[in-house]
């Protein structure tokens, strides 16, 4: 019995190849894990692995940990991580704006917490996020127009980009504990989704660094323009 739904679509995590299975079961728990063609390796040895050792490669930006993630498997959570990821931004962005008021009694902190303040926050975090986006799929569809011919590319980029933005769910905790070098935090947190970012897009396309970087710099643009243009209308983000 092979390790496929019928439909193949599997990538060799090494070099990326596509194969029609990732292992033969051969009954009475006997898995032998199907080899690539093309590398001469296993197609997916990660098959074998701990979730919590595909969590850690994962975290180091392992290209074959992501193709394992974003080929080889059915995750399918990445609109409910994105939901989650932009309330985790909402609420350390409303945490600042009332860290920046000078009324810090209670009552204050209660009625600040029924006005509309933090969804003020998750719809501007969402707009940002929107723009970066946005940012990202124009300069590839400008460049190489032919990596997203189909709607099915659109959509499997867009899931990487999603998922590889797990980094966000850090915030909550940095800003908790808050101490001295919490601000430091904030912004490695995010020089580390940027690179998980780059990397979900060097697998999902197969490019080279520098042209991910460069995709990942026209998101930062998109998105650097909505923020000048909240500061223009005055809004505080």
């Amino acid at each position: 019995m092979a390790g496929s739904d019928g439909c193949g679509g599997y990538r060799c995590v090494e070099c990326s190849d596509e194969a029609p299975e990732l292992y033969r079961d051969y009954q009475r728990g006997v898995l032998r894990l199907s080899i690539c063609k093309s590398c001469q390796k296993p197609v997916d040895k990660y098959i074998e692995y701990d979730p919590v050792i595909i969590l850690i490669n994962a975290i180091l930006c392992k290209a074959q940990a992501y193709r394992h993630i974003l080929f080889n498997t059915k995750i399918n959570i990445h609109g409910k991580l994105c939901i989650f990821c932009l309330l985790c931004e909402a609420y350390v962005r409303w945490l600042q704006l009332q860290d920046s008021s000078q009324n810090i009694d209670p009552d204050d902190l209660i009625r600040y917490a029924k006005e509309w303040d933090f969804y003020r926050m998750f719809g501007i975090a969402s707009l940002e996020q929107i723009a970066f986006l946005v940012g990202i799929f124009t300069a590839l569809w400008v460049a190489r127009p032919e990596m997203l011919k189909t709607k099915s590319d659109f959509i499997l980029l867009l899931k990487a980009l999603l998922l590889s933005s797990y980094g966000k769910l850090l915030l909550i905790p940095a800003v908790i504990w808050e101490h001295d070098y919490t601000p430091l935090c904030l912004h490695l947190i995010k020089v580390f989704v940027l690179t998980s970012n780059s990397q979900a897009i060097r697998v999902t396309l197969n490019l080279s660094r520098k042209f991910a970087l460069l995709a990942i710099l026209s998101g930062l643009l998109f998105e650097s323009g909505v923020v000048y243009l909240f500061q223009r209308t005055g809004l505080n983000v």
